[in-house]
């Protein structure tokens, strides 16, 4: 088995979200944070044999790139990835699933109060945003009948702030303040429909590929009508 490229891009990913990593038989593949509020899962192109654990996928990522065009032969404890020659393979060996953080159910993503559509240059200005200015949360509030994504310091009313408008939807005369934490933002550069529920869980869809993601929202987020 060779692994594409969307996959080994999805994989890197992945790894910024949990740096071990649960791998079911068939094509599903999900994972969570260790602190598990940050949840992804997507359909990959390939279909495993097997289910197996991988203690550190940044490790496994660069094993693969030990070798061009790596190819996958799976035994029961261990794969072994060659080279397109057949002179230079590795032996890798899985971990034990039960000693790893996977998820342990699927999300059920209550209807939503709020909606937008998120793109890539969206997205990567409101993570500019919060390198440049230091911050670490993202305000999500009305505007106009748009949605308001500011970069804020909640703490500081006079810090600094980064705000962009994006096209969404919401209950008429609806007021609230969704909080994210940009450090939970651990997403592909791709658009996104998003969804954020009262409940404090938000579900990014992507519009490109099968990657879907939730995060939850901090505490201290706020709605009312």
């Amino acid at each position: 088995m060779e692994l594409s490229d969307k996959t080994l891009n999805v994989l890197k990913n992945y790894a910024s979200i949990n740096p071990n990593i649960v791998f079911q038989e068939g094509n599903t593949l999900k994972t969570i944070s260790v602190a598990r509020n940050v949840m992804s899962q997507t359909s990959l192109e390939e279909t495993l044999p097997s289910s197996f654990g991988i203690y550190d996928l940044n490790e496994f990522l660069s094993v693969l790139s030990l070798v061009d065009k790596p190819h996958l032969t799976f035994s029961d404890d261990y794969v072994t990835v060659g080279d397109s020659t057949g002179r230079s393979k590795i032996k890798y060996f899985f971990s034990d699933p039960d000693m790893l953080t996977a998820p342990n159910k699927d999300i059920i993503m209550p209807e939503p109060e709020v909606s937008f559509v998120l793109d890539t240059d969206t997205l990567n200005k409101v993570k500019k945003a919060a390198s440049v200015l230091g911050h670490s949360e993202i305000s999500i509030t009305p505007s106009g009948g748009s949605v308001q994504l500011a970069v804020v310091d909640s703490k500081d009313a006079t810090s600094n702030v980064f705000s962009i408008d994006v096209e969404g939807c919401y209950p008429e005369g609806a007021d609230f303040n969704f909080i994210l934490n940009v450090n939970n933002l651990k997403v592909v550069n791709e658009d996104f429909d998003v969804n954020i529920s009262k409940k404090l869980i938000s579900q990014f869809k992507s519009k490109q590929s099968e990657l879907e993601y939730f995060i939850a929202l901090e505490k201290t987020s706020k709605y009312g009508e």
